[in-house]
């Protein structure tokens, strides 16, 4: 595909790019080799500067590595996704704080009016909450892959479980799961098709 108008002076190489989605995979298998500390530090501090709805940056991210805090998880996890979490070196809670209103006065100051407006319509709060929280759980996953690590994203949780267990007495609510880690390609089965830009995309 011919694209006269990037500017190949400021674009990533394809080894980049292969490396962020061409070949990136949601892994369920993974190589006994630990993620550290500094890593999820690192993931954290690039995923960070992704934009979010008025810088709201509602997401909130619990890092699931002790064998403790897995046998915490490990029964709130549909069946199917046991085997994979348990074996990943860490896992990711990626949730979203109803309370971000409370961080505009450093985050978004021109806003703290509007943020005593959101505490008063609840409905308003939790949709921008989700919405920028999915932005940036996406971030996190690109930042991740930027770093070397696989991922395996998943839903199948009991979130209420999830909420009560690792959140409790707080506004955060669960979003969903990523394990992370060096994944082992071994078996994994053939990528599924994605649709085309004429199929998804319109130019108006």
């Amino acid at each position: 595909m011919d694209l006269p108008d990037i500017h190949f002076d400021h674009a990533l190489g394809d080894a980049a790019l292969d490396q962020l989605f061409r070949e990136a995979r949601t892994l369920r298998k993974w190589r006994d080799k630990p993620v550290t500390p500094s890593l999820l530090m690192a993931i954290y501090d690039l995923m960070r500067w992704g934009p979010t709805e008025a810088n709201i940056t509602p997401a909130r991210f619990h890092f699931v590595v002790s064998p403790e805090a897995k046998a915490r998880l490990q029964p709130l996890l549909d069946a199917g996704n046991r085997k994979q979490t348990m074996a990943a070196p860490a896992t990711v809670i990626v949730g979203y704080d109803l309370n971000f209103p409370d961080t505009f006065a450093l985050l978004a100051p021109q806003f703290v009016e509007f943020g005593e407006k959101l505490r008063r319509d609840p409905q308003r709060t939790e949709m921008m909450a989700t919405r920028s929280a999915g932005l940036q759980g996406g971030y996190f996953m690109l930042a991740a892959r930027a770093l070397g690590l696989d991922c395996g994203p998943m839903s199948g949780f009991d979130r209420d479980g999830v909420d009560k267990e690792f959140f409790a007495g707080t506004q955060i609510k669960s979003y969903f799961l990523c394990n992370l880690g060096y994944g082992d390609r071994e078996g994994l089965r053939p990528r599924a098709a994605r649709l085309s830009f004429d199929e998804a995309c319109k130019i108006l």
